[in-house]
């Protein structure tokens, strides 16, 4: 299978930040977008091997597993830390732009236009979202045979650290339904369900559609870049950042997450505990 991912990845010092990509410690950003590359390649590419201790050879393993990857990262100017990378360079290519930084997302949409046609899932990515599920994309792809192309299933976002009242949360439960209501109609198939190694799964259509990402099949991207508002860049869903990453597919797909009794079904790493840290304090904890 061939995979295009693309990042949108920027940091620049602010006394007004109110993102991480704006504060002073520049380490946490460039060590998120490290691991997030490092993983991709260890989990999807096709570098793999068992070491078979009796010949003392390493032999390919997960090679059914394996793709084809080529990972893109899109930034403004020259706000950026590609140079302070702990990974080597040939395993992304960079893509410089002039645009506003909040509207990087927008830029890798431009991206993935330009290269329909030539890859099997088109994948967008926050910089600081890392993947370590082997099975991710089989996931997906069990969930478009089931469902069908004109649904999209979305990972669920989460933090983890060992202190703190909670050591992993799930950063995007449920907005209110006037927030997304504009956009999409959530009381269309409102479930679905499945089976999956004998276990049962179920989906509801997310109130909070949101996860920083989307990955799309072949058929999907098309379906979305033939619709008169792709790259129309309306910022008009919470903010530029939310709308670049869910408010075209939520215009187009209906979209469905697991619910918190089986979050863990498709889900990725939010670096830090900007979220997690709130429990306790701004967010009450209901105990079970």
């Amino acid at each position: 299978m061939r995979i295009l991912i693309t990042i949108a990845h920027f940091f620049k010092f602010s006394n007004e930040a109110r993102h991480a990509s704006q504060r002073k410690d520049p380490q946490p950003r460039f060590q998120a977008l490290s691991e997030s590359l490092a993983t991709l390649h260890q989990l999807f590419g096709k570098s793999q091997s068992i070491i078979n201790i009796a010949q003392r050879l390493a032999f390919p393993a997960n090679q059914p597993l394996s793709h084809k990857l080529d990972i893109v990262i899109c930034t403004a100017q020259n706000n950026h830390l590609l140079n302070q990378l702990s990974v080597p360079s040939h395993l992304y290519r960079h893509h410089s732009t002039n645009v506003e930084p909040m509207l990087l997302g927008f830029e890798c949409q431009v991206v993935l236009q330009s290269c329909l046609g030539q890859y099997d899932y088109y994948c967008f990515l926050e910089d600081d979202l890392i993947i370590h599920d082997p099975w991710f994309f089989i996931k997906l792809s069990w969930f478009t045979q089931q469902a069908g192309d004109s649904n999209l299933l979305q990972p669920n976002r989460y933090e983890i650290s060992p202190h703190g009242l909670v050591h992993k949360a799930y950063i995007d439960g449920d907005l209110a339904l006037r927030v997304t209501a504009p956009f999409q109609n959530v009381q269309e198939q409102q479930e679905l369900k499945g089976t999956i190694m004998n276990t049962p799964i179920i989906l509801h259509r997310a109130l909070n559609p949101h996860a920083g990402c989307y990955f799309l099949n072949a058929n999907q991207m098309a379906i979305w870049a033939n619709k008169p508002y792709f790259i129309d860049r309306d910022t008009s869903f919470v903010g530029p950042l939310e709308s670049a990453a869910s408010l075209g597919i939520m215009k187009t797909f209906r979209i469905y997450k697991t619910s918190p009794e089986q979050a863990s079904f498709l889900e990725i790493q939010h670096f830090g505990t900007g979220f997690l840290g709130l429990i306790g304090k701004q967010v009450g904890l209901v105990q079970k």
